[in-house]
């Protein structure tokens, strides 16, 4: 039995010997994780390496900070142990050292600072600190780049420290350290002291080139810009080539005798003097072809000043920019909504789309012109070019214009020395250098006297002009030009502006475009009597923001009392305007309406202020790029802010309607409203202080003012006079509050303002206007309460009841003088009143309307009231 038992069992192990190899092939491998991680690479070392690299950097730093301050002391201490190790010098008690990180801190500061690298060495306590930090908090950084900077620039500063500050002895060997000096010294030896700078600079461009790709990547615009003005230098040649040919040919005798036939005239002064005064640096080739600068002799008392003549430049000659149509891209939309392309288009823009749907990830961007993709800019074709955009002053005008002044001024012994012109759209400004001893006051005082002899509509004196030494006569034109809407957006400063909100209001007094920053202003008040180009300059400024501006990027709130005014704009509704959600119309005409919107806009306002105080930013700007980036939760109530832009164009009218139901949400819009990107444009033709308050003023200090009829008004507007003395049709000031500007207004007509909303509102557009926030019931109320109990109510309510029944009018001055009561608390009483339904709702400057008609009927009515009250 043993022996069976004995061969059963050595049968067994054969088989399990024979399975083996198999049962281990069978086996999973441990996959990589589960092996052990080598010390070095714990997480735990790491984060205590880290640490410890940290505070070894501070440590440095210190060190090195003290001994830049106590290196003298320090370094007598080194001298006095020099022979003796430094072991021997730290371990010995004797001696103390003045850095606050003790010997040891002196160590380290003497090897690195003194024997070294000098002052570039806390560059190597920065370099710990990074370590340190990316070992701590496992931050992903670029360790070899930062390796490379940290190795250049701590042996380039170091050479560059030991040239700059050779012969110092500070820390012993310099600014630079043992090394730098020594390297510093080689190449001066080597190359001598203009190659070693010569050296040091290549060395820093050709790594600021490698690492930074710097300047290389500006080297192609550049070139495009260099390439570009050629050919407008070389076009402009052809041009005046031309012209001279032409009248050569015409003129063949005249041209002879004289090539420019408005040449300067020479007086009785030294040619070499006034040479050196009066030099136009561009000459050849003017900066800008608007600019009409005239230079005059100096006026010699001897001689007979009406003889004085001025240089014109030739107008007609000017080259105009040629626009080429053809590049415009034009999306033609059919009724159904949809574009019609052909079909290469159709298939580029499907496959497009195939493209974006398969490449889109959430890491990318967030567009917010994604619902709009092909929103078409409207285009400059649009609008009507006018041929007489150039100014057309005769020679003659200018002569007698300029023989005026002169002859007015020596009437009354006023002396100059220079006089020049600057011709403008509208007006042509003179100015004179007035001779030494002449008082400036004295020329202002002779203003009406200018303007007698110049039989102008009027003139405007500057005395001085800011930044010149000279004194400004501003002349209008006989025939003054019409600066056209299209000539100033085909302007290269506005088509290639960067601003938020970029406007392109009009043209200079030197016939240049204006284009200025809504966002930066940021409220524009406008004022100007009836019928001298406020409306117009409205919708200048309106058209600037439609051709710049995407729908998804801006939004209009209009308010039009007049009704008419901007009523071309409500084809746009669906792509730029904003409205509340129970409104029909976006643009607003009623005055219930323009206070609930108004409200409605403080609330949006507040809205977008919690979501950049969430978001932890200052401005809308700062928080669209964090949304775009999607740093920002949609879930969170997050969204894509677009810039609101307010524009009430009779402000008169609300104020007399609504008074301060429009003004306090108007001023609390001006105050606070600019970083969340709500900016006010506000029209008036009443420029009175019961219309624009102190409050107004204080919180637009951009404004411009047309033409008005009285100095108060300017004085109400800007601040100062010179409203009064404009020409009308466009002309006007701009005040920004600390300059003041006179422009002329571009024109755009009612039939161009059509055909740009035609062809915005032609396009496929969002399903609705913007919607503004609706407000809560209680707001709209004024406070009142329908189920007002007799607790909340005042203890005066029944006085006040029959007061106002009494005189059958509802009005809070009456209460405020019958029961000698505040304003405020008059005014919880009167809708206390309403919700109790004794008085109406409120109706504008109308007084209330009361319901009830008796003190009878009053006593039954409180009666009631009282025992329906369930707290009674």
């Amino acid at each position: 039995m043993a022996a069976t038992d004995q061969k059963e069992i050595l049968k067994k192990e054969e088989k399990e010997e024979t399975k083996k190899p198999e049962e281990v092939k069978k086996t999973p491998k441990k996959p990589a994780e589960n092996k052990k991680v080598p010390f070095f690479k714990n997480q735990k070392f790491l984060v205590i390496t880290g640490i410890l690299f940290m505070l070894f950097a501070i440590f440095l730093l210190m060190a090195f900070t003290s001994y830049v301050i106590h290196w003298s002391e320090d370094n007598s201490l080194i001298y006095r142990g020099k022979n003796s190790s430094w072991w021997s010098l730290i371990s010995n008690s004797d001696l103390t050292s003045a850095n606050v990180m003790g010997k040891i801190g002196l160590f380290f500061s003497y090897i690195f600072i003194t024997s070294w690298f000098g002052v570039s060495s806390f560059l190597i306590a920065l370099y710990i600190l990074l370590l340190g930090f990316r070992m701590t908090f496992s931050v992903s950084m670029p360790l070899a780049k930062i390796s490379r900077y940290f190795l250049f620039f701590l042996i380039w500063l170091s050479i560059t420290f030991s040239l700059i500050f050779d012969g110092m002895e500070m820390f012993g060997f310099g600014m630079g350290g043992y090394a730098g000096i020594f390297i510093n010294h080689f190449l001066t030896s080597f190359i001598g002291l203009p190659g070693t700078i010569i050296i040091l600079i290549f060395l820093f461009l050709a790594f600021s080139i490698i690492e930074f790709n710097f300047p290389t990547s500006q080297i192609g615009p550049l070139k495009a810009k260099w390439a570009a003005y050629q050919e407008r230098r070389k076009a402009k040649q052809e041009v005046k080539e031309l012209t001279k040919a032409q009248k050569a040919a015409e003129k063949p005798q005249e041209h002879e005798q004289k090539e420019n036939p408005y040449e300067l005239e020479k007086y009785a002064v030294d040619e070499e003097e006034d040479d050196k005064k009066w030099i136009d640096l561009n000459h050849d080739e003017p900066a800008n072809d608007s600019d009409q600068i005239v230079n005059e002799e100096p006026v010699s008392e001897k001689d007979n000043d009406s003889e004085l003549e001025l240089e014109i430049p030739d107008y007609q000659n000017t080259p105009k920019k040629p626009v080429n149509h053809e590049e415009v891209e034009f999306t033609v939309i059919n009724k159904d909504g949809g574009d019609t392309k052909t079909d290469e288009d159709q298939e580029e823009t499907e496959s497009n789309e195939n493209d974006e749907k398969q490449h889109f990830t959430i890491d990318e961007p967030y567009d917010p012109k994604i619902d709009l993709p092909n929103y078409v800019f409207p285009t400059s074709v649009l609008l009507k070019d006018y041929e007489n955009n150039s100014p057309e002053v005769s020679r003659e005008e200018l002569d007698a214009n300029k023989k005026r002044i002169v002859e007015t001024l020596n009437n009354y012994s006023v002396k100059i020395d220079k006089i020049r012109a600057t011709i403008g759209p509208t007006v042509t400004l003179y100015e004179i250098v007035p001779s030494a001893g002449i008082r400036i006051s004295r020329i202002k005082s002779l203003e009406n006297d200018i303007a007698l002899s110049l039989a102008a509509l009027g003139i405007r004196i500057i005395a001085p002009i800011p930044g010149k030494g000279t004194i400004g006569i501003e002349v209008p034109n006989s025939n003054p030009t019409i600066v056209s809407m299209r000539s100033v957006l085909e302007d290269d400063k506005f088509q290639f502006s960067k601003y938020a909100l970029p406007i392109a209001i009009g043209k200079t007094i030197s016939n240049e475009t204006y284009i200025t920053d809504l966002a930066k202003m940021p409220h524009l008040l406008m004022a100007g009597a009836t019928g001298q180009g406020k409306s117009v300059g409205l919708n200048a400024i309106i058209a600037s923001l439609l051709f710049k501006k995407h729908p998804a990027e801006l939004k209009f709130v209009m308010v039009d009392p007049k009704k008419v005014e901007l009523a071309l704009f409500s084809k746009i509704e669906r792509h730029y305007l904003a409205k509340l959600p129970d409104s029909e119309e976006a643009i607003i005409t009623d005055t219930k309406k323009v206070v609930r919107t108004l409200n409605s806009m403080v609330l949006e306002m507040d809205n977008r202020y919690e979501l950049m105080k969430d978001a932890q930013v200052k401005n809308i700007k700062e928080y669209n790029e964090k949304f775009i980036a999607r740093k920002l939760n949609p879930l969170h109530g997050h969204r894509f802010l677009p810039y609101i832009v307010l524009v009430v164009d009779e402000f008169a009218d609300l104020i007399m309607t609504a008074g301060k139901e429009v003004e306090f949400p108007i001023a609390r819009l001006a105050q606070l409203a600019r970083a969340i990107g709500i900016h006010l444009i506000i029209a008036t033709q009443r420029p009175t202080v019961n219309v624009i308050t102190g409050t107004i003023k204080a919180n637009f200090p951009a404004r411009i003012a047309f033409r008005v009829i009285q100095k108060n008004d300017s004085r109400t507007i800007l601040d100062a006079g010179g409203a009064d003395q404009l020409v009308g049709r466009g002309d006007m000031l701009l005040s920004t509050g600390s300059e003041l500007i006179r422009l002329q207004c571009a024109f755009i007509d009612t039939p161009e303002i059509e055909e740009l909303s035609s062809f915005i509102g032609s396009q496929h557009a969002y399903p609705t206007a913007w919607m503004l926030p609706e407000m809560p019931e209680e707001s709209l109320d004024g406070g009142g309460s329908k189920d007002m109990n007799a607790d909340e109510r005042d203890p005066l309510f029944e006085d006040a009841a029959r007061i106002i029944v009494q005189a059958q009018q509802g009005s809070t001055s009456l209460l405020q003088r019958k029961l000698k009561l505040g304003y405020n608390r008059a005014g919880r009483l009167i809708d206390q009143l309403e919700a109790a339904g004794i008085v109406g709702p409120f109706e504008g400057s109308k007084a209330r309307e009361v319901k009830v008609g008796s003190e009878m009927a009053l006593d039954q009515f409180l009666k009631d009231l009282y025992s329906n009250d369930p707290m009674i």
